[in-house]
Protein backbone atom coordinates (compact mmCIF):
# COMPACT_ATOMS: atom_id res chain seq x y z
CA UNK A 1 0.00 0.00 0.00
CA UNK A 2 1.81 2.62 -0.94
CA UNK A 3 -0.27 6.03 -0.32
CA UNK A 4 -2.71 6.89 1.57
CA UNK A 5 -5.32 7.27 -0.64
CA UNK A 6 -5.00 3.81 -1.12
CA UNK A 7 -6.83 2.98 2.04
CA UNK A 8 -10.31 2.96 2.48
CA UNK A 9 -11.37 4.88 5.24
CA UNK A 10 -13.86 6.99 5.73
CA UNK A 11 -11.12 10.17 7.72
CA UNK A 12 -13.84 12.82 6.15
CA UNK A 13 -16.62 11.15 7.98
CA UNK A 14 -14.54 10.91 11.23
CA UNK A 15 -13.18 14.69 11.08
CA UNK A 16 -16.92 15.38 10.94
CA UNK A 17 -17.18 14.27 14.68
CA UNK A 18 -14.78 16.48 15.99
CA UNK A 19 -15.63 19.97 16.36
CA UNK A 20 -12.00 21.39 16.96
CA UNK A 21 -10.88 19.63 13.69
CA UNK A 22 -13.15 22.48 11.97
CA UNK A 23 -11.00 25.18 13.68
CA UNK A 24 -9.46 27.93 10.74
CA UNK A 25 -6.86 30.39 10.79
CA UNK A 26 -6.75 32.71 7.51
CA UNK A 27 -9.50 31.17 5.93
CA UNK A 28 -7.92 27.66 5.54
CA UNK A 29 -8.68 24.44 7.73
CA UNK A 30 -5.60 24.13 11.14
CA UNK A 31 -3.78 20.93 10.19
CA UNK A 32 -3.02 19.66 13.79
CA UNK A 33 -0.20 17.30 14.18
CA UNK A 34 -0.27 17.74 17.83
CA UNK A 35 -1.56 14.32 18.54
CA UNK A 36 1.39 13.25 20.76
CA UNK A 37 0.62 15.52 23.17
CA UNK A 38 -2.94 15.09 23.32
CA UNK A 39 -5.80 14.02 20.82
CA UNK A 40 -8.66 16.04 20.49
CA UNK A 41 -11.59 14.44 20.88
CA UNK A 42 -15.25 13.73 18.86
CA UNK A 43 -18.81 15.38 19.79
CA UNK A 44 -19.87 12.18 21.87
CA UNK A 45 -17.40 12.39 24.31
CA UNK A 46 -18.20 16.03 25.25
CA UNK A 47 -21.48 14.93 25.71
CA UNK A 48 -20.66 12.45 27.80
CA UNK A 49 -18.28 14.71 30.13
CA UNK A 50 -21.07 17.27 29.84
CA UNK A 51 -24.21 14.61 30.40
CA UNK A 52 -22.53 13.07 33.70
CA UNK A 53 -21.98 16.37 35.35
CA UNK A 54 -25.42 17.99 34.03
CA UNK A 55 -27.61 15.05 34.88
CA UNK A 56 -25.82 12.76 36.81
CA UNK A 57 -22.97 14.07 39.00
CA UNK A 58 -22.81 12.49 42.47
CA UNK A 59 -20.28 11.10 44.91
CA UNK A 60 -20.56 7.56 45.26
CA UNK A 61 -22.20 4.70 47.41
CA UNK A 62 -25.04 6.90 48.59
CA UNK A 63 -29.29 5.38 48.31
CA UNK A 64 -30.48 8.09 45.91
CA UNK A 65 -31.11 7.98 42.13
CA UNK A 66 -28.02 10.41 41.12
CA UNK A 67 -25.58 8.17 43.11
CA UNK A 68 -27.08 4.88 41.73
CA UNK A 69 -26.52 6.25 38.07
CA UNK A 70 -23.11 7.36 38.82
CA UNK A 71 -22.55 4.06 39.98
CA UNK A 72 -23.68 2.60 37.13
CA UNK A 73 -21.44 5.07 34.79
CA UNK A 74 -18.44 4.46 36.44
CA UNK A 75 -18.64 0.30 36.96
CA UNK A 76 -19.75 0.78 32.82
CA UNK A 77 -16.25 2.12 32.57
CA UNK A 78 -14.19 -0.42 34.03
CA UNK A 79 -15.92 -2.72 31.91
CA UNK A 80 -15.03 -0.84 28.22
CA UNK A 81 -11.62 -0.04 29.37
CA UNK A 82 -11.12 -3.75 30.19
CA UNK A 83 -12.38 -4.44 26.69
CA UNK A 84 -9.99 -1.71 25.30
CA UNK A 85 -6.45 -3.24 26.88
CA UNK A 86 -8.02 -6.69 26.04
CA UNK A 87 -8.39 -7.62 29.81
CA UNK A 88 -11.05 -10.13 30.95
CA UNK A 89 -11.58 -8.89 34.65
CA UNK A 90 -12.92 -5.25 35.04
CA UNK A 91 -12.07 -5.04 38.50
CA UNK A 92 -8.09 -5.32 37.55
CA UNK A 93 -8.29 -1.72 35.11
CA UNK A 94 -7.85 1.36 38.03
CA UNK A 95 -8.54 4.98 37.17
CA UNK A 96 -6.34 8.20 38.36
CA UNK A 97 -5.44 11.21 37.37
CA UNK A 98 -3.10 10.68 34.72
CA UNK A 99 -0.59 8.14 34.14
CA UNK A 100 2.08 10.08 35.81
CA UNK A 101 -0.11 10.44 39.18
CA UNK A 102 -0.53 6.12 38.90
CA UNK A 103 3.01 5.23 37.71
CA UNK A 104 4.14 7.26 41.20
CA UNK A 105 1.45 5.43 43.00
CA UNK A 106 2.38 2.43 42.16
CA UNK A 107 6.34 2.71 41.83
CA UNK A 108 5.75 3.13 46.28
CA UNK A 109 4.19 0.50 46.34
CA UNK A 110 6.41 -1.55 44.43
CA UNK A 111 9.07 -0.59 46.41
CA UNK A 112 8.31 -1.71 49.58
CA UNK A 113 9.09 -5.31 48.56
CA UNK A 114 12.31 -4.32 47.25
CA UNK A 115 15.79 -4.77 49.19
CA UNK A 116 19.38 -2.99 48.78
CA UNK A 117 20.91 -4.15 46.17
CA UNK A 118 17.47 -5.84 43.77
CA UNK A 119 17.68 -3.88 40.50
CA UNK A 120 15.77 -1.80 38.26
CA UNK A 121 15.61 -1.91 34.22
CA UNK A 122 14.63 1.27 32.73
CA UNK A 123 15.15 2.69 29.04
CA UNK A 124 16.62 5.77 27.49
CA UNK A 125 13.87 5.64 24.97
CA UNK A 126 10.64 6.60 27.50
CA UNK A 127 8.84 8.79 28.77
CA UNK A 128 10.44 10.30 32.14
CA UNK A 129 6.54 9.20 33.99
CA UNK A 130 7.93 5.69 33.21
CA UNK A 131 11.94 6.02 34.11
CA UNK A 132 11.70 9.52 37.25
CA UNK A 133 9.12 7.09 39.11
CA UNK A 134 11.35 4.29 39.32
CA UNK A 135 14.37 5.64 40.12
CA UNK A 136 12.65 7.56 43.45
CA UNK A 137 11.55 3.99 44.14
CA UNK A 138 15.30 2.72 43.46
CA UNK A 139 16.58 4.97 45.43
CA UNK A 140 13.87 4.39 48.71
CA UNK A 141 14.30 0.72 48.47
CA UNK A 142 18.54 1.22 48.34
CA UNK A 143 18.27 -1.03 44.86
CA UNK A 144 19.84 0.28 42.05
CA UNK A 145 18.71 1.05 38.39
CA UNK A 146 20.00 0.35 34.98
CA UNK A 147 19.50 1.83 31.79
CA UNK A 148 19.04 0.07 28.26
CA UNK A 149 20.63 1.59 25.82
CA UNK A 150 19.80 2.87 22.28
CA UNK A 151 21.51 2.41 19.12
CA UNK A 152 22.76 5.92 17.79
CA UNK A 153 22.06 5.32 14.14
CA UNK A 154 17.87 5.09 14.77
CA UNK A 155 17.58 5.69 18.31
CA UNK A 156 16.02 1.98 18.66
CA UNK A 157 16.54 -0.14 22.09
CA UNK A 158 19.68 -1.61 21.78
CA UNK A 159 17.80 -5.54 22.41
CA UNK A 160 21.20 -7.28 23.09
CA UNK A 161 22.04 -4.77 26.24
CA UNK A 162 18.57 -5.33 27.45
CA UNK A 163 19.01 -8.70 27.77
CA UNK A 164 22.63 -8.39 29.07
CA UNK A 165 21.09 -6.56 32.06
CA UNK A 166 18.59 -9.06 32.90
CA UNK A 167 19.35 -11.04 35.93
CA UNK A 168 18.20 -13.01 38.87
CA UNK A 169 18.53 -9.75 41.03
CA UNK A 170 16.10 -7.91 38.62
CA UNK A 171 12.68 -7.05 39.94
CA UNK A 172 11.02 -4.90 37.80
CA UNK A 173 11.33 -3.99 34.03
CA UNK A 174 9.83 -0.54 32.71
CA UNK A 175 9.34 -0.17 29.23
CA UNK A 176 7.42 2.09 26.45
CA UNK A 177 5.21 0.62 24.10
CA UNK A 178 6.23 3.44 21.41
CA UNK A 179 8.20 6.19 22.10
CA UNK A 180 6.40 9.68 22.33
CA UNK A 181 9.30 11.32 20.63
CA UNK A 182 10.65 9.21 17.54
CA UNK A 183 7.47 6.68 17.13
CA UNK A 184 9.25 3.56 17.35
CA UNK A 185 7.30 0.82 18.75
CA UNK A 186 9.46 -1.17 20.85
CA UNK A 187 8.78 -5.29 21.08
CA UNK A 188 7.00 -4.90 24.43
CA UNK A 189 6.11 -9.10 24.17
CA UNK A 190 9.52 -10.47 23.56
CA UNK A 191 10.84 -8.06 26.14
CA UNK A 192 8.02 -9.45 28.73
CA UNK A 193 8.98 -13.06 27.97
CA UNK A 194 12.75 -12.53 28.84
CA UNK A 195 11.91 -10.02 32.22
CA UNK A 196 9.65 -13.28 33.10
CA UNK A 197 12.39 -15.42 32.80
CA UNK A 198 14.23 -14.07 35.41
CA UNK A 199 11.45 -13.32 37.87
CA UNK A 200 11.27 -10.10 36.82
CA UNK A 201 7.51 -7.92 36.66
CA UNK A 202 7.05 -5.91 33.42
CA UNK A 203 5.57 -2.26 34.08
CA UNK A 204 4.21 -0.96 29.86
CA UNK A 205 3.67 2.75 29.50
CA UNK A 206 1.22 2.20 26.19
CA UNK A 207 0.13 6.12 26.93
CA UNK A 208 1.66 6.76 22.88
CA UNK A 209 0.65 3.74 21.55
CA UNK A 210 -3.08 3.62 22.68
CA UNK A 211 -4.36 5.54 19.64
CA UNK A 212 -2.79 3.22 17.40
CA UNK A 213 -2.74 -0.10 17.55
CA UNK A 214 -5.08 -2.82 19.76
CA UNK A 215 -3.73 -3.28 23.51
CA UNK A 216 -3.80 -6.64 24.71
CA UNK A 217 -2.83 -7.64 27.99
CA UNK A 218 -3.32 -11.21 27.88
CA UNK A 219 -1.35 -11.05 24.43
CA UNK A 220 1.46 -9.23 25.59
CA UNK A 221 1.47 -11.22 29.19
CA UNK A 222 2.54 -7.81 31.34
CA UNK A 223 2.54 -7.17 34.92
CA UNK A 224 1.18 -4.01 34.70
CA UNK A 225 0.08 -1.71 31.57
CA UNK A 226 -1.03 2.32 31.76
CA UNK A 227 -2.28 4.33 29.28
CA UNK A 228 -3.87 7.97 29.01
CA UNK A 229 -7.79 8.48 28.10
CA UNK A 230 -6.28 12.48 26.59
CA UNK A 231 -4.21 10.11 24.12
CA UNK A 232 -7.02 7.96 22.59
CA UNK A 233 -9.94 10.92 21.98
CA UNK A 234 -10.95 11.06 25.64
CA UNK A 235 -10.69 13.28 28.36
CA UNK A 236 -7.38 14.01 30.98
CA UNK A 237 -7.18 10.56 33.15
CA UNK A 238 -4.92 8.05 33.31
CA UNK A 239 -6.00 4.19 33.68
CA UNK A 240 -4.00 1.40 34.96
CA UNK A 241 -4.18 -2.50 34.11
CA UNK A 242 -2.56 -4.80 36.90
CA UNK A 243 -2.37 -8.64 37.54
CA UNK A 244 -5.59 -9.49 39.80
CA UNK A 245 -3.33 -11.10 42.32
CA UNK A 246 -0.54 -8.05 42.22
CA UNK A 247 -3.69 -5.66 42.83
CA UNK A 248 -4.82 -7.55 45.92
CA UNK A 249 -1.32 -8.10 47.70
CA UNK A 250 0.49 -4.81 47.54
CA UNK A 251 -0.26 -2.56 49.88
CA UNK A 252 -1.34 0.80 47.97
CA UNK A 253 -0.80 4.37 50.23
CA UNK A 254 -4.95 4.73 50.96
CA UNK A 255 -7.19 6.29 54.05
CA UNK A 256 -8.85 4.19 56.48
CA UNK A 257 -12.16 4.52 55.23
CA UNK A 258 -11.52 3.60 51.41
CA UNK A 259 -12.00 0.18 50.22
CA UNK A 260 -9.90 -2.95 50.66
CA UNK A 261 -11.31 -4.64 47.80
CA UNK A 262 -10.76 -3.85 43.87
CA UNK A 263 -10.64 -2.09 41.90
CA UNK A 264 -11.28 1.07 44.82
CA UNK A 265 -8.57 -0.15 46.60
CA UNK A 266 -6.48 2.08 44.29
CA UNK A 267 -8.31 5.14 43.50
CA UNK A 268 -7.43 7.41 45.75
CA UNK A 269 -10.34 9.83 46.70
CA UNK A 270 -12.87 11.13 44.66
CA UNK A 271 -12.25 10.51 41.17
CA UNK A 272 -13.25 12.77 38.46
CA UNK A 273 -16.04 10.89 37.41
CA UNK A 274 -16.78 12.80 34.52
CA UNK A 275 -13.40 12.16 32.94
CA UNK A 276 -14.36 8.34 33.49
CA UNK A 277 -17.36 8.65 31.70
CA UNK A 278 -15.74 10.34 28.99
CA UNK A 279 -13.15 7.61 28.72
CA UNK A 280 -15.34 5.22 28.07
CA UNK A 281 -17.05 7.18 25.64
CA UNK A 282 -13.68 7.32 23.61
CA UNK A 283 -13.66 3.79 23.56
CA UNK A 284 -17.33 3.19 22.50
CA UNK A 285 -16.19 6.36 19.32
CA UNK A 286 -13.42 3.94 18.41
CA UNK A 287 -15.36 0.68 18.34
CA UNK A 288 -17.92 2.45 16.35
CA UNK A 289 -15.82 3.49 13.61
CA UNK A 290 -16.46 -0.57 12.77
CA UNK A 291 -19.92 1.03 11.23
CA UNK A 292 -18.53 3.16 8.56
CA UNK A 293 -15.83 0.74 7.30
CA UNK A 294 -16.20 -0.38 3.92
CA UNK A 295 -18.02 -3.84 3.62
CA UNK A 296 -15.31 -6.54 2.08
CA UNK A 297 -16.57 -9.21 3.23
CA UNK A 298 -15.77 -9.06 7.17
CA UNK A 299 -18.75 -9.26 9.27
CA UNK A 300 -20.58 -5.93 9.85
CA UNK A 301 -19.53 -4.00 13.22
CA UNK A 302 -23.43 -4.28 14.44
CA UNK A 303 -22.88 -7.79 14.63
CA UNK A 304 -19.51 -7.55 16.38
CA UNK A 305 -18.38 -7.51 20.14
CA UNK A 306 -16.85 -4.57 21.56
CA UNK A 307 -13.38 -5.99 21.67
CA UNK A 308 -14.36 -7.40 17.98
CA UNK A 309 -14.78 -4.00 17.03
CA UNK A 310 -11.64 -2.72 18.04
CA UNK A 311 -9.91 -5.12 16.85
CA UNK A 312 -11.31 -4.81 13.52
CA UNK A 313 -11.23 -1.10 13.77
CA UNK A 314 -7.34 -0.96 15.18
CA UNK A 315 -6.42 -3.15 12.15
CA UNK A 316 -7.74 -0.49 9.61
CA UNK A 317 -5.97 2.52 11.76
CA UNK A 318 -2.94 0.91 11.87
CA UNK A 319 -2.52 0.43 7.64
CA UNK A 320 -4.18 4.20 7.43
CA UNK A 321 -1.71 5.51 9.64
CA UNK A 322 1.27 3.30 7.82
CA UNK A 323 0.47 5.11 4.51
CA UNK A 324 0.56 8.62 6.41
CA UNK A 325 4.31 7.39 7.62
CA UNK A 326 5.13 6.88 4.28
CA UNK A 327 4.06 10.32 3.15
CA UNK A 328 5.43 11.64 5.76
CA UNK A 329 8.90 9.92 5.98
CA UNK A 330 9.21 10.59 2.11
CA UNK A 331 8.40 14.20 2.75
CA UNK A 332 10.72 15.17 5.35
CA UNK A 333 13.89 13.37 4.31
CA UNK A 334 13.81 15.74 1.16
CA UNK A 335 13.59 19.06 3.32
CA UNK A 336 16.71 19.86 3.03
CA UNK A 337 19.27 20.23 6.15
CA UNK A 338 16.76 17.66 8.16
CA UNK A 339 17.87 15.67 11.08
CA UNK A 340 15.00 12.72 12.08
CA UNK A 341 15.51 10.54 14.77
CA UNK A 342 13.72 7.46 14.32
CA UNK A 343 13.23 4.94 12.63
CA UNK A 344 14.43 6.21 8.74
CA UNK A 345 13.58 3.11 6.55
CA UNK A 346 10.33 2.75 4.61
CA UNK A 347 10.64 -0.84 4.60
CA UNK A 348 10.61 -0.85 8.43
CA UNK A 349 7.16 1.29 8.81
CA UNK A 350 5.41 -1.36 10.66
CA UNK A 351 8.12 -0.95 13.69
CA UNK A 352 6.76 2.43 14.66
CA UNK A 353 3.99 4.71 14.57
CA UNK A 354 3.85 8.08 12.45
CA UNK A 355 5.29 10.19 14.88
CA UNK A 356 8.06 11.98 13.38
CA UNK A 357 10.90 14.55 15.43
CA UNK A 358 14.01 16.50 13.63
CA UNK A 359 15.84 19.50 13.80
CA UNK A 360 17.85 21.79 11.57
CA UNK A 361 21.16 22.57 12.41
CA UNK A 362 21.07 26.38 11.91
CA UNK A 363 18.10 27.29 14.03
CA UNK A 364 15.62 26.39 16.86
CA UNK A 365 13.20 23.70 17.54
CA UNK A 366 10.49 26.96 18.62
CA UNK A 367 11.40 28.78 15.61
CA UNK A 368 10.10 26.02 13.42
CA UNK A 369 7.37 25.95 15.67
CA UNK A 370 6.52 29.32 15.49
CA UNK A 371 6.77 29.33 11.81
CA UNK A 372 4.36 26.48 10.76
CA UNK A 373 1.83 27.58 13.70
CA UNK A 374 1.61 31.06 11.95
CA UNK A 375 0.51 28.85 9.13
CA UNK A 376 -1.83 26.86 10.69
CA UNK A 377 -0.12 23.71 11.57
CA UNK A 378 -0.03 22.60 14.93
CA UNK A 379 3.58 20.92 15.81
CA UNK A 380 4.89 21.09 19.11
CA UNK A 381 8.84 21.63 20.04
CA UNK A 382 10.57 20.59 23.22
CA UNK A 383 11.73 17.77 24.93
CA UNK A 384 8.25 16.29 25.09
CA UNK A 385 8.93 14.39 28.43
CA UNK A 386 11.08 12.44 26.68
CA UNK A 387 14.19 13.40 28.56
CA UNK A 388 16.27 10.06 28.43
CA UNK A 389 15.30 9.92 24.78
CA UNK A 390 16.96 13.65 24.63
CA UNK A 391 19.73 14.01 26.70
CA UNK A 392 21.18 10.58 25.09
CA UNK A 393 21.13 12.14 21.82
CA UNK A 394 22.47 15.59 23.13
CA UNK A 395 19.19 17.21 22.17
CA UNK A 396 19.15 19.70 24.98
CA UNK A 397 17.29 22.15 25.81
CA UNK A 398 15.98 22.73 22.88
CA UNK A 399 14.79 19.60 21.66
CA UNK A 400 13.10 18.13 18.39
CA UNK A 401 10.53 19.58 16.34
CA UNK A 402 7.42 16.75 16.58
CA UNK A 403 4.39 16.26 14.38
CA UNK A 404 2.49 13.26 15.04
CA UNK A 405 -0.18 11.97 12.92
CA UNK A 406 -3.62 10.16 14.24
CA UNK A 407 -6.45 8.46 12.25
CA UNK A 408 -8.39 11.73 11.70
CA UNK A 409 -5.19 13.73 9.83
CA UNK A 410 -5.25 13.49 5.88
CA UNK A 411 -2.83 13.35 3.41
CA UNK A 412 -3.17 16.86 1.96
CA UNK A 413 -2.18 18.09 5.93
CA UNK A 414 0.82 15.86 5.69
CA UNK A 415 1.71 18.18 2.21
CA UNK A 416 1.21 21.15 4.20
CA UNK A 417 3.20 20.43 6.69
CA UNK A 418 5.96 19.65 4.52
CA UNK A 419 5.56 22.43 2.33
CA UNK A 420 5.52 24.62 5.00
CA UNK A 421 8.96 23.06 6.25
CA UNK A 422 10.40 23.52 2.22
CA UNK A 423 9.32 27.47 2.36
CA UNK A 424 10.68 27.87 5.96
CA UNK A 425 14.30 26.23 4.68
CA UNK A 426 14.22 28.66 1.42
CA UNK A 427 13.78 31.49 3.49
Amino acid sequence: MSTADAVAWPVEQIRQQFPALQRTLNGRTVAVFDGPAGSQVPQRVADAVAGYLLHSNCNRGAAFATAVESDAVIENAHQVLADFVGADDPESVIFGANMTSITLHISQSLARTWQPGDEVIVTRLDHDANVTPWVLAAEAAGAVVRHVDLHPEDGTLNQEHYRSLLNERTRLVAIGYASNATGTVNPVREMTTAAHQVGALVYIDAVHYAPHGRIDVAEIGCDFLVCSPYKFFGPHAGVLWGRRQLLEELRPRKLRPSPNTLPGRWMTGTQSHEAIAGSAAAVEYLAGLSELLPGDGEARGKDLSRSEKLCQVFTRIQQYERSLSEQMLDGLQQVQGIQLYGIGSSGDLSQRVPTFSWTFPDCSTRDVAVWLADRGVHVWNGNHYALPFTESFGLEPGGTVRAGALHYNTVEEVHRLVDGLQEFRSR
